[in-house]
């Protein structure tokens, strides 16, 4: 049945992996490949907490595979060009492929499908491996994608998802493919002190342990920032290493709390299909408001304390901080920091994209930028204006001040709901607190924000 090349990108697993399944039930020989494209590191995507993940995720890969018999093959240079060598070089049928959803990736995939069809080779794309749902298979009518979720959740939820696939038992590659060295995490420096592992393997434990133990209050506790009750499976799913699909599936009909996370999966896929139809949203306003920003230079000193967790505002700054020490942020932080960037100091939302893609784990242009977009107001969200109120945030989704104080020692002796107002301490009482006052007063914010978009 000849040889096939599987192009490993963002699905580093081995189940329900479609193009895996695809090649292992086609070919008599597989060659399981993944390309270090430098075209990544060039366009700053390339991270050390993502890069240190990676490797995580690459030697877990190439283990399972070594227990069936096959090995991961590591090249680095043009993808094209990598996988042209080494197609050319089993004498390849085909080259599988997940489908992806940027404007790199499909330039990719058309590069590498006129590239193997020049040499009689053919390109096999497998949509639903990166998310659940493909991009373009539910579309409004008289539209290309939805834009708004709700509408989107309904038709989401009413799609025939196909079944998860087990992983091959038994793989061969063919002799004498060269490979590169595994990367290491102990090559990367730079990187965040507290940032998990990554892995097929580990992924999987997480996700078994979560659903065990926390699935069922999920609806109940995911905005909990102390209680920490969200799975932390983002970055699974970023580097693919869990299946969307396997996650559906395995979670439906759990009752209220697995409903939920299906819904925040649902939201995934969300972000994907807009994308996939407006790929300059990456970077530009997916509805204008013709915002004239702030800059980064005019709001230097405000921007660099919003980085550092030094705003004065403890939930701002517990965030930021847990995010420089994890490279993972809750979701809850994720929301409010986006906010008091982007509406309460009216700093351009690419300035918060740019700096999360730096640090993330889970750092991706459909979730990170469409996020950031559906917070600053210029993307989704149908409450465009809506501004959140880090003092309001704190009290409601942090009441006993544990979050704080975990992430924000400076404020640990700090009880009650002053921990979220260390302003109103006494002033004697308060220089006993290494803790800043407030950049900017909430009100004002707000005004500034209101009046630059014509609400005032």
């Amino acid at each position: 049945m000849g040889v096939s090349v599987v192009l490993f990108t963002s699905n580093l697993r081995l189940h329900d992996n479609p193009p895996l399944h695809s090649a292992a039930r086609t070919a008599d020989a597989v060659v399981p490949l993944f390309v270090r494209d430098p075209a990544i590191g060039s366009a700053g995507f390339d991270a050390p907490n993502r890069r240190a993940f990676l490797a995580d995720c690459l030697a877990d890969l190439d283990a399972g595979l070594r227990e069936r018999g096959a090995r991961l093959v590591v090249r680095s240079g043009d993808v094209t060009e990598q996988v042209c060598a080494v197609a050319a070089g089993v004498d390849a049928d085909q080259v599988h492929v997940a489908a992806g959803v940027s404007g790199y990736a499909r330039r990719r995939e058309e590069r590498l499908r006129a590239a193997l069809e020049a040499e009689r080779r053919r390109l096999c794309v497998h949509d639903a491996v990166v998310t659940a749902v493909a991009p373009g298979e539910i579309t409004p009518g008289g539209g290309d994608h939805f834009a708004v979720f709700t509408p989107y959740l309904r038709h989401w939820l009413g799609v025939p998802m196909r079944g998860p696939l087990g992983a091959p038992r038994r793989l061969r590659v063919p002799d004498g493919v060269r490979s590169e060295p595994l990367p290491s995490r102990a090559e990367v420096s730079g990187l965040s002190p507290g940032l998990a592992a990554g892995g097929e393997s580990e992924g999987r434990r997480r996700f078994a342990r979560w659903r065990r133990d926390r699935m069922a209050a999920y609806h109940e506790h995911h905005d909990d920032l102390a209680g920490d009750a969200t799975s932390r499976l983002s970055p699974h799913l970023h580097f693919g290493t869990l299946s969307p699909v396997e996650l559906v599936h395995r979670s439906r009909d759990g009752g209220p709390g697995a409903d939920a996370f299906v819904r925040q999966l649902a939201w995934r896929d969300f972000h994907h299909q807009v994308l996939a139809a407006r790929p300059q949203s990456s970077w530009s306003d997916y509805r204008t408001h013709h915002d004239r920003w702030r800059t980064p230079r005019s709001a230097a000193r405000e921007v660099e304390a919003w980085r550092a967790g030094r705003t004065g505002y403890p939930v701002v700054d517990a965030a930021m901080r847990q995010l420089q020490h994890e490279g993972w942020m809750h979701n809850r932080g994720r929301l409010l920091t986006a906010s008091f960037l982007a509406k309460t100091l009216y700093v351009d939302w690419r300035v918060g994209a740019r700096h999360f893609l730096d640090l993330l784990v889970d750092g991706d242009i459909p979730n990170n930028q469409l996020n950031w977009q559906w917070v600053a107001g210029t993307g989704t969200d149908t409450r465009p204006n809506r501004v959140l109120n880090p003092v309001v945030q704190g009290r409601r989704y942090d009441p006993h001040g544990e979050y704080v104080r975990r992430w924000v020692p400076e404020l640990q002796g700090l009880h009650g709901s002053l921990v979220h107002e260390p302003w109103r301490l006494p002033p004697a009482e308060r220089a006993g607190y290494d803790y800043p006052g407030p950049i900017v007063d909430l009100t004002e914010g707000v005004a500034r924000f209101r009046r630059s978009r014509g609400k005032e």
